[in-house]
């Protein structure tokens, strides 16, 4: 299974260098961009970019395109440019193509006023509209390093991935700022932000200094929203997970997002997050986009219809911390939250499935089920391979696909070596096959034999899950069982010294199900 663009592995960009003007007077941009590639396979003659061509007043339009200063030939229609290479490659060439274009983004990156009537520019990329702006292989596959060098007026200041190079000021009341990213991310997550900012360096994590941005006018409010949790969040993600991969991490208020875009070492939040009260909301939105730093930017789906492994996994990984930093009640409490969402969104469309049948229209990318149903599959995984053994599994993961691009099927393998279980059962009907499962029963206990005799039914759709039923004795105490539930109807006959008060069905909360919470005694 592969989603619709036209990959092309044996063309490997290797680093982007964006030479970027923009101006006071006029919202087009200027764009020199150098593209570093390596040629896998001789006789490649052609580089295919994304990039939307000019149709009336927006969009871009390239002027030159060359190979170590030598012409290239190109054709530029439909949203690709196409860069002509006569001569065919050599296996293993690499050279660095140099592309010169220029229009105004018709999306990608917004230009206009904030919510304060200050001319801003802020990137938006997500998923796929990095090609408005930036000529790029605009796909998760194909992960690069990237440089941003902006040449602005020089009452803004510039925010971007990775380190900072140079800010310097230049004739004519213009500075440059060039920022460098050299952890190989997807376009997706390259981001630019130029305002006028205020900027705070908070704190630092392992040497990395973690900054906040925000509007002038903002500057109490937004330095105490974004101050917290962050830094708290990073070393739980560090050390249950893995390294942290960025130079840095900037929590940056911006006027392209609605909540929070994930950028690789630069996060962007919506203008109205800064609110001066550190509320739960945006309190979580932190805590998930920080958690998108190692999923979804680090290990990265390998396409479109994996990205489950970006959302489900950044979505569960807020949970886990929020049990970490906040308590095993507020954990249960959020995935209550999402199994309400997952309910309402099958309701509406029951023939969904997580992971995607060659996505082609990307205005579908994600849904409730993505984030939400996708959280509960890891929270499920773990109830069935047991907390220690997911752990394992998930930084042998992260550890194996850091900084590159993984499917479903690889963190399938992941997991099955660590447990020693086969679970394509389990990934078969959770992510590739639609629906829910739900659940009615009964018990009756026989005083003379002491036999507790348990009945659990699917209603509808049968699927295979251990469930665990709490056996609450008549001193208030509670003996769990745990049933493997495969069958529309199964019955088990528990030898038990004492008469059950009630039996409660998913005590701990390991399962994603509706349907009866306690069991009918007949």
């Amino acid at each position: 299974m592969t989603d619709t663009y036209p990959k092309n592995p044996n063309i490997d960009v290797l680093h982007y260098v964006f030479d970027i003007t923009l101006s006071d007077d006029t919202d087009v941009i200027q764009v020199e961009e150098r593209v570093e590639v390596r040629w896998a396979e001789a006789g490649m003659t052609e580089l295919r970019l994304d990039l939307i061509h000019r149709e009336g007043a927006m969009g871009m339009e390239v002027s030159a395109v060359d190979w170590g200063g030598d012409p290239l030939e190109y054709v530029h229609e439909e949203g690709v440019l196409r860069i002509l290479f006569p001569k065919g490659s050599t296996a293993n060439e690499r050279g660095v193509v140099t592309v010169h274009y220029s229009g105004i983004p018709a999306k990608g990156l917004h230009i206009g006023p904030n919510k304060h009537g200050d001319r801003s520019f802020f990137s938006d990329n997500w998923p796929n509209r990095a090609r408005h702006w930036l000529a790029v292989v605009d796909h998760p596959y194909d992960k690069a390093t990237c440089e941003m060098r902006v040449k602005a007026p020089v009452h803004y200041q510039v925010v971007s991935n990775g380190l900072l190079v140079e800010e310097s000021n230049l004739e004519g009341g213009m500075k440059l700022t060039h920022w460098k990213q050299s952890v190989p991310i997807a376009s997706w997550l390259y981001v630019l932000g130029v305002a006028e900012f205020a900027v705070q360096y908070v704190d630092e994590f392992q040497g990395k200094s973690i900054q906040s941005w925000v509007f002038p006018q903002d500057r109490e409010a937004g330095f105490y929203d974004y101050a917290v949790p962050t830094k708290r969040a990073l070393e739980f993600y560090d050390s249950y997970v893995g390294p942290f991969s960025y130079e840095k991490l900037a929590n940056i208020q911006s006027n392209s997002v609605s909540g929070g875009m994930e950028a690789a070492s630069a996060i962007f939040y919506s203008a109205n997050s800064v609110v001066g009260d550190r509320n739960e909301r945006w309190r979580n939105v932190i805590i998930h986009e920080v958690a998108h730093q190692w999923f979804g930017n680090s290990v990265t789906e390998y396409d479109w219809d994996d990205v489950w492994l970006s959302e489900g996994f950044a979505t569960y990984f807020t949970l886990l911390f929020i049990e970490h930093e906040y308590g095993r009640d507020e954990f249960v409490k959020g995935l209550e939250a999402s199994q309400r969402r997952v309910d309402a969104f099958h309701a509406d469309h029951p023939e969904y499935t997580i992971v995607h049948r060659n996505l082609s229209d990307m205005s579908q990318v994600t849904s409730s089920h993505t984030y939400q149903k996708g959280s509960w599959i890891l929270h499920k995984l773990r109830g069935v391979v047991g907390t220690d053994i997911y752990w394992e599994g998930i930084r042998k993961y992260y550890g194996q696909y850091k900084d590159g691009s993984a499917t479903t099927a690889d963190f399938r393998r992941v997991m099955e070596e660590v447990s020693g279980l086969e679970l394509g059962w389990f990934f078969a009907q959770w992510l590739y096959e639609s629906g829910e499962l739900v659940l009615e029963g009964g018990w009756e206990y026989d005083v003379e034999s002491g036999v507790l005799s348990v009945e659990l039914r699917q209603v509808g759709q049968v699927m295979e899950m251990p469930v665990e039923v709490g056996i609450v004795g008549a001193d208030g105490e509670m003996r769990v069982e745990r049933l493997w539930l495969k069958d529309s109807v199964q019955s088990w006959e528990l030898e038990w010294d004492e008469e059950p008060v009630e039996l409660v069905v998913d005590p701990n909360t390991w399962l994603l199900y509706r349907g009866v919470e306690k069991l009918i005694r007949r």
